[in-house]
């Protein structure tokens, strides 16, 4: 599927992009309400649209109304770093299919857009062919400063024991800037928090702590801007939207 994000912020647009290529999206991109409503055209080529709120030109919610008035059922998730109850309210009457505050992890994008894909009416977009089969890209995400996270092979491939409780990351900035290597460890006790909480266990190298300890890390990158000096991070807790999460997870 083929999505369009239009954001004034370059580095805004190349996370948004690299962490939905590596969910397996093709990705288009503007930088302007104006811009964005060029490539839109008719709407045929793209299943939804990830649109920032405040931008030069015509801002965010005009872009909106302009892209409802060309295909009504358009699935629209407005993009803000100035979040209010009354902006949200006006951006699901104006017809916005969800409403997503930067900064956002890159799990938060992707399950916002898998979420907005998931209820959207089916109209000839949403019934647009894929593309065809093609080689996935590596597993990589960026958070809003920069920073590129890529799973090392330790942390893709099947734990070699049941009870694996590292999951390993490769760290890099800038192009040609040193790679660093990060280890997040799983706290057994957050494993039992998780466990008391849904009546589920998950072993600790598995997919739902994998997710978590990609979290974390991108959280910590953000946060502090720099890789930690030990090289270690540990999960100790999960949120109750993580809890949640858990409830519903397919598979580990």
């Amino acid at each position: 599927m083929k999505l369009l994000i239009i954001d004034d912020e370059p580095h805004i647009r190349q996370m948004m992009r690299l962490t939905l290529e590596a969910a397996g999206y093709e990705v288009d991109e503007a930088a302007t309400g104006e811009e964005g409503l060029v490539r839109f055209g008719d709407g045929s080529g793209y299943a939804a649209v990830l649109l920032d709120q405040k931008m030069s030109g015509i801002d965010g919610l005009h872009t909106l109304v302009r892209l409802k008035e060309r295909v009504p059922q358009v699935c629209v998730i407005m993009v803000t770093a100035f979040a209010s109850i009354e902006l949200a309210v006006d951006a699901m009457k104006l017809g916005a299919t969800d409403f997503l505050r930067k900064p956002m992890t890159p799990e938060a994008l992707r399950s916002a857009v898998a979420a907005a894909l998931a209820t959207r009416p089916q109209t000839p977009i949403a019934r647009a062919a894929a593309p065809a089969e093609r080689p996935k890209p590596p597993i990589e995400t960026m958070t809003f400063n920069g920073f590129r996270i890529i799973r090392s092979k330790a942390a893709t491939a099947p734990p070699t024991e049941p009870g694996t409780r590292e999951h390993v990351f490769r760290v890099t900035r800038a192009p040609g800037t040193p790679e660093a290597t990060v280890t997040v460890v799983i706290d057994p006790e957050a494993e039992a928090r998780v466990e008391r909480l849904t009546g589920r266990r998950f072993q600790p190298g598995g997919s739902f702590w994998r997710e978590q300890a990609e979290s974390l890390l991108a959280s910590y990158l953000w946060s502090e801007g720099r890789t930690p000096e030990n090289g270690r991070l540990t999960v100790r807790d999960v949120s109750r939207d993580d809890i949640d999460l858990a409830a519903a997870w397919k598979s580990d």
